[in-house]
């Protein structure tokens, strides 16, 4: 995986020149039934301005039973398979904190779904909200090394902190899917990178309980501690280069996070670069402010929200991508925008993906949030969440998955 140890050389072709590795297509997926975070705010009692400035967000992604990180993931990596040589896919990593199985990939139930060839790797990858970077880095690797070969990375998650808690506030949920390849179309991703890793208690979310347990307080200070050493190692190996950075982008699992992250670099910037990071930050966070926190996929979602409501970007933008993972592992590594890149984003697609969405009430919310799935081994038919989707979990029977 890129880290300190990488020699920063792609891999190269048969007459010696380098060839760029990264992401071809992107695309992503969220359920159709958000709430409204003014409607939270009045329920609890509290000011809305402290959920829409004081942490940055509008709505939240509310899932239904039927849409688990596998369906959820199939949805999103569904979304950006048309055209694509399915055969030449060599690895599909599923990167999430949401696992529905101790021993069995949730990959391989996506490989199923959708209806990939056998003639893979299929694994899930977990390390908090930065395994969607361990994925991607590894299936970048993968594809070096692999000539003909491409790579599927699929991040998703629920966000579920529990009805009234502290962290209610900012749930979510959603998938990202990247397919990764040589020459991509999209984004030819920087070799070198900076890594830290380091045993911290700042989030975590035990075999037995269903909603995380976090110290909040104590989350953002590694994360910002986590932002300023590794700006500085990355900048002491001459990576930053933010005079020609076109944005810096965080991983946010609520926009005033990433928000913190990058105002924490404003005196180590020159003030015209900050301005540059700090304009192309808003277009950063449209998507993220009215999904919510998708842990794994949330800096991707950040990604894909940049190129679509910034038409200044171009060709050979340089963008920065700060990954953090509770627990705590952070990665900032880098990528350039490749020669007709907008030809493979579909904005048109994630406007109608938000805009379909159904607002909840409050009770229709807590409704489905109580909701559970069967653990007896019994037999439960799912009702359909969302008409539109093309994969959902239809039942559970002797405690095995169904999915169409």
């Amino acid at each position: 995986m890129g880290g300190d140890s990488d020699n920063g050389m792609d891999v190269m072709n048969e007459t010696g020149a380098q060839v760029p590795v990264g992401i071809d297509r992107m695309a992503w997926y969220t359920p159709n039934h958000f709430l409204d975070l003014d409607d939270l705010a009045r329920a609890r009692d509290v000011d809305p301005d402290k959920y829409r400035t004081g942490i940055g967000q509008r709505r939240m992604a509310v899932p239904t039973l039927d849409q688990d990180i596998v369906a959820m993931g199939a949805n999103a990596a569904q979304r950006l398979l048309d055209g694509v040589d399915t055969r030449r896919i060599g690895l599909l990593i599923m990167a999430t904190e949401s696992g529905i199985d101790q021993s069995k990939a949730s990959a391989l139930f996506v490989q199923e779904i959708l209806g990939l060839g056998h003639d893979m790797r299929a694994i899930e990858i977990k390390e908090a909200c930065y395994g969607g970077t361990a994925g991607l880095q590894i299936a970048a690797d993968y594809v070096r090394v692999h000539p003909g070969r491409t790579a599927l990375v699929i991040a998703a998650d629920i966000a579920r902190y529990g009805l009234r808690s502290g962290g209610e506030v900012t749930q979510g949920a959603g998938a990202v899917a990247m397919l990764v390849a040589r020459s991509p179309r999209l984004m030819r991703l920087e070799p070198e990178s900076v890594c830290r890793s380091m045993s911290v208690g700042d989030f975590w979310r035990p075999n037995y309980a269903t909603e995380a347990m976090a110290k909040g307080k104590y989350s953002e200070q590694v994360y910002l501690r986590m932002v300023d050493d590794i700006w500085h190692a990355s900048k002491g190996r001459g990576l930053t280069r933010e005079e020609g950075l076109a944005a810096l982008l965080f991983h946010i699992p609520f926009t005033k996070m990433g928000r913190k992250g990058l105002r924490s670099l404003e005196t180590q910037l020159d003030p015209d670069v900050y301005a540059r990071l700090t304009r192309r930050f808003e277009a950063a966070i449209v998507y993220g402010r009215d999904v919510g926190n998708i842990y794994t996929g949330s800096l991707y979602l950040s990604l894909i929200s940049l190129l679509a409501n910034d038409p200044t970007l171009g060709e050979g933008d340089r963008i920065g991508l700060f990954s953090y993972g509770s627990g705590a592992v952070a990665e900032l590594f880098f990528g350039v925008l490749q020669p007709g890149f907008r030809s493979v984003l579909d904005a048109e697609g994630d406007r109608v993906l938000l805009e379909g969405r159904q607002r909840l009430s409050l009770e229709g919310y807590e409704t489905i949030f109580s909701r559970s799935l069967v653990t007896d081994g019994s037999t439960q038919v799912l009702e359909q969440g969302d008409s539109h989707a093309p994969h959902r979990l239809v039942r559970l029977e002797r405690h095995e998955r169904v999915y169409r």
